[in-house]
């Protein structure tokens, strides 16, 4: 029996940002996100879980050196000390909830880890608040 494992690896980041849409009114934004209408930042915690077989000569499903290497090459060092709707290409158009953050980082980050398989990325934007990116 193979049975599959799956590893996390956790990281973190600093950015900033503004919750908005401009094609709503200054009325509507702040009903609907609040405070955060206005520039604040967050230091965020990235957790990326990798699923797999478990490679027979080395034990281990991915390298977690492989892992925290694209984790930072395709993510945190676009997003480390950006503002998110400004300064981050990938970003551009995407209202930056940690929803979409989750998501945006899934996306690219998926194709880079196989034979291993992304399942999750979770954000936690805040002490209370985390978004998951998983599968479908």
């Amino acid at each position: 029996m193979t049975a599959n494992i799956r590893i996390t690896r956790r990281a973190t980041f600093a950015a900033a940002h503004i919750l908005c849409r401009d094609d709503w009114s200054e009325e509507k934004n702040r009903e609907v996100f609040g405070a955060c209408v206005t520039d604040h930042g967050h230091n965020y915690v990235i957790e990326v879980t990798v699923g797999g077989p478990l490679d027979a000569a080395t034990g281990m499903v991915v390298n977690l050196k492989h892992v925290d290497s694209v984790l930072r090459r395709e993510f945190i060092d676009a997003v480390d000390h950006r503002h998110l709707n400004r300064d981050v290409d990938f970003m551009q158009g995407v209202i930056p909830t940690a929803e979409n953050i989750a998501m945006v980082a899934f996306h690219r980050l998926e194709p880079h880890f196989k034979p291993a398989r992304l399942l999750k990325v979770r954000v936690v934007e805040t002490e209370n608040n985390a978004a998951e990116a998983t599968v479908d």
